[in-house]
């Protein structure tokens, strides 16, 4: 079975969207994929996101997701850093 790349445009918020440059991060992956997969991917893409990877949150179709949370062609995908409030 051949595998399906796609383009997913990785909405970036916080510090992520200061270190990418823009709003959004496109990146190619293979899908069905997973947000961990993803998470690897735009970082991958985008080394200076690196460091934080591993604080790092993933949104999938606007629910928060696990490292397993599967990610498939035309959902909304976003990374955030971690968010605090006062």
């Amino acid at each position: 079975m051949k595998a399906d790349r796609v383009l997913l445009n990785i909405l970036v918020f916080g510090q992520c969207r200061a270190l990418v440059g823009a709003d959004v991060a496109p990146v190619m992956v293979v899908v069905p994929t997973t947000a961990a997969s993803a998470l690897d991917a735009v970082c991958d893409q985008y080394p200076q996101l690196a460091p934080l990877r591993s604080s790092l949150l993933v949104a999938v179709n606007e629910d928060y997701a696990r490292a397993e949370t599967p990610i498939n062609a035309g959902d909304e995908v976003a990374v955030f850093p971690p968010i605090a409030g006062g």
